[in-house]
């Protein structure tokens, strides 16, 4: 017998025996004779007991099936709905019907309560932008699904610091907490690649989920700002570049409208050079336009899988004329096990397309270009899996205090003879970003007098990790 049963049947016993007790000391006073007080207290206690008895059976029962609704709701509300809780007396079935509408009521505003928190959680789940809600103390207490695919996992119960420790951004969130209706502040995550992100902060009025008293809305304006650069860019370098040949254009057809109107060998000529200078204009906007588009789309990495050696080898072939011609030939090691690589295929053949072209312009002729592609199983031991293919040429090489700038947009070793070779120099521009976008990396190593490789890493298909820090 639990001790609650063990109370419950003193008092009742207690509340029967009463009345006898009553009458027992009345006797003892003097005051009624024993034999009328022995049939009064039994008739009193046989009363009592008839009256008591069934009245306190039926509040344990009720009592019971109250006890019942926190370890087992649905036996609870099944007893109090009366099917399994026996006959009791008026006041005890009253009491069980005042419970039941409680409790009947009490659920109800619970179910509305869990549907309105289900819907508000959906509604924050499925949202587009990154949401994430902080309490008072700057502890974020909720985040949804895209707010984790942009910035990483989201450790809730945490400072916001632990998830953004930008000190602009943690500078708007007090603000708001302070009492600020809203603020909005841009900046910038550099990890896997650098991208723009606008965040609002907002006070919430009223009640809300887990104590949130603000919301937290990012958006990515990476494109806006990347297209702010690129027109930046055009004009500072692309102007300069296009000054150039614009102006040997202008003068040359100054001079066939004038002195060399009748000169039909001078006019050959000039129309051979006019001829380059447009070509390279068009190559330098063409460039233009493909860094553009790469830049674009540069935080959102490909998902398609890709076998570089077709790839590598369709390059080899449409390039392979141009390195004769210059008594060059193409040497290709590429492992028939080589895994697949996620990436665009278009994009992969861009980066082979430039790094071969470059091979052959600054190679020393009558020399070999070796292309060797390897899975790197150092790599694997580090935590990573990569596939590597690596350009080898025999050229004049390159100074080491040149490495770090070579994939900045035109920036030249030889401006002259890039020039002369038709360079604008924007291709190993547009093989950083290409790499970036997919998240590999350039390595570039040179020797004077002998020759430079250009190495390219990608993570392999079902690799993870980042790409291993280069020298470029």
């Amino acid at each position: 017998m639990t001790a609650r049963r063990l109370r419950r049947a003193l008092v009742v016993t207690i509340g029967v025996l009463l009345p006898g007790a009553v009458f027992a000391v009345l006797y003892w006073l003097g005051l009624v004779a024993a034999r009328p007080a022995a049939i009064a207290g039994g008739v009193s206690m046989a009363v009592t007991a008839m009256a008591v008895v069934p009245a306190a059976q039926s509040l344990a029962v009720v009592q019971d099936a109250v006890d019942r609704l926190d370890a087992d709701p649905a036996a609870g509300a099944e007893a109090l709905r009366g099917r399994r809780i026996g006959r009791l007396t008026p006041a005890a079935e009253a009491l069980r019907l005042s419970v039941a509408r409680a409790w009947y009521s009490a659920e109800q505003r619970r179910g509305e309560a869990q549907r309105r928190l289900a819907a508000a959680e959906a509604v924050i789940a499925a949202a587009p932008d990154p949401l994430i809600l902080i309490d008072a103390q700057r502890r974020i207490v909720r985040a949804n699904a895209a707010s984790i695919d942009l910035i990483g996992m989201v450790p809730e119960s945490r400072d916001l610091a632990a998830a953004l420790r930008n000190p602009a951004v943690l500078a708007a969130a007090d603000a708001v907490l302070r009492g600020e209706p809203a603020r909005v502040v841009e900046f910038s995550l550099t990890i896997p690649v650098e991208r723009w992100l606008s965040a609002r902060f907002a006070r919430i009025g009223g009640t809300s989920l887990d104590g949130a008293v603000a919301i937290l809305t990012l958006h990515d304006v990476t494109a806006l700002k990347r297209a702010e650069e690129m027109r930046a860019d055009f004009i500072a370098n692309a102007g300069h570049e296009l000054k150039t040949p614009l102006a040997t254009l202008i003068g040359f057809i100054e001079t066939l409208r004038g002195p060399a109107r009748d000169d039909a060998a001078a006019r050959e000529r000039f129309l051979g050079i006019m001829n380059e200078q447009a070509e390279r204009m068009a190559r330098l906007v063409n460039d233009l336009l493909s860094l553009s588009r790469i830049e674009l789309n540069e935080h959102v990495a490909p998902t398609e899988r890709i076998d570089l050696a077709p790839v590598i080898e369709h390059i080899a072939d449409t390039l392979e004329l141009r390195a004769a011609q210059r008594g060059m030939r193409l040497e290709l090691s590429l492992p028939a096990d080589l895994p697949a690589v996620p990436g665009d295929a278009d994009e992969l053949a861009q980066v082979f397309q430039n790094l071969l072209d470059n091979a052959i312009k600054y190679g020393r002729p009558h020399t070999a270009i070796a292309v060797a592609a390897a899975y790197d199983h150092a790599a694997v031991r580090r935590g990573g899996a990569f596939v590597r293919v690596a350009v080898t040429d025999h050229s004049e090489g390159i100074s080491s205090e040149h490495l770090p700038r070579l994939t900045e947009r035109f920036y030249r070793v030889d401006t002259a003879r890039s020039r002369e070779m038709g360079g604008t120099g924007l291709g190993l521009a547009i093989v950083k970003h290409i790499l970036n976008r997919h998240r590999g990396r350039l390595e570039i190593e040179s020797v004077l007098g002998r020759g430079s490789t250009f190495t390219v890493w990608l993570p392999a298909a079902d690799g993870r990790g980042e790409a291993p820090v280069g020298r470029a």
